[in-house]
Parts: structure tokens; C-alpha cells; sequence
């Protein structure tokens, strides 16, 4: 374990699933974003780590991957189970080609940009940064 600044701002991202690299990561975050997409595996896979995350009492916010509006199965559970949604990035073919060239959406379209400068605000006000 390396000591962390308490003035920097650390993200630890984690493969999908509940793994122990996963179980580990939240034991020592201060704030864990949950990424799901709205598909039944998606789901199923979001609720195991909701429970880690849970289990050590840890504040937790959404975000929504490939958000559709219609019938969606995360927006349901959160607000079924008060969970803060952070942020929905959409469903598009835009975006699908973007990354699928390798290209960085952000670099690519203004508007991919704002959404994830937005994301993260939304975090720091959450995480009070």
C-alpha cells in the first residue's frame, strides 16, 4: 500500500464483477461509482457489488453506460433503492464509432466532452472535492 496526499484526488478503476480487486478497492474508497449498463447482466452484475458496497457502508453513486429511455433496469433499481444516478451516457452510434476507432470522445465531440466534465463535477460535489 503507497501513502495517498490528503490534498490529491485518487480513482481506482475495477474490471467488471465482485472480484477481490474489487472487495479491496472499496474497503479503502471514500466514494465508489458504480458503472452499469441496462441489460439484465448488467444488472445482475451492478446488485453484487451494490451489496460490497453496502457491506462496508460506503457512500455510491451511478452511471449509467449506454442509457436508453425506455424500460430502463437501472434508473428502476435506483430509484427503488435511493441510489444517486450521477450521470446517463447515452446510446449512440456516434459515440460507438468513436471509441471503436480508437478515438477519445472527448478529444472528438464537444458535447462528449461537456457530458464528462459533467460526470465529474457531479462526483466532486458528491465526495465534497
Amino acid at each position: 500500500d503507497k501513502e495517498v496526499k490528503k490534498d490529491s484526488n485518487t480513482i481506482i478503476d475495477c474490471p467488471p464483477g465482485s472480484a477481490c480487486v474489487v472487495m479491496e478497492s472499496i474497503r479503502n474508497a471514500d466514494y465508489c461509482i458504480l458503472v452499469a449498463e441496462p441489460t439484465l447482466f448488467g444488472l445482475h452484475n451492478m446488485k453484487m457489488v451494490f451489496e460490497l458496497v453496502k457491506l462496508f457502508k460506503k457512500p455510491v453513486g451511478i452511471v449509467i453506460n449506454k442509457f436508453f429511455e425506455s424500460n430502463n433496469l437501472i434508473e428502476e433499481f435506483c430509484k427503488n433503492n435511493n441510489v444517486k444516478i450521477l450521470s446517463c451516457i447515452p446510446y449512440t452510434n456516434d459515440l460507438f464509432t468513436i471509441n471503436s476507432s480508437g478515438k477519445i470522445a472527448v478529444k472528438e465531440n464537444e458535447s462528449y466532452s461537456n457530458l464528462f466534465k459533467n460526470i465529474f463535477d457531479n462526483i466532486k460535489t458528491e465526495v465534497c472535492l
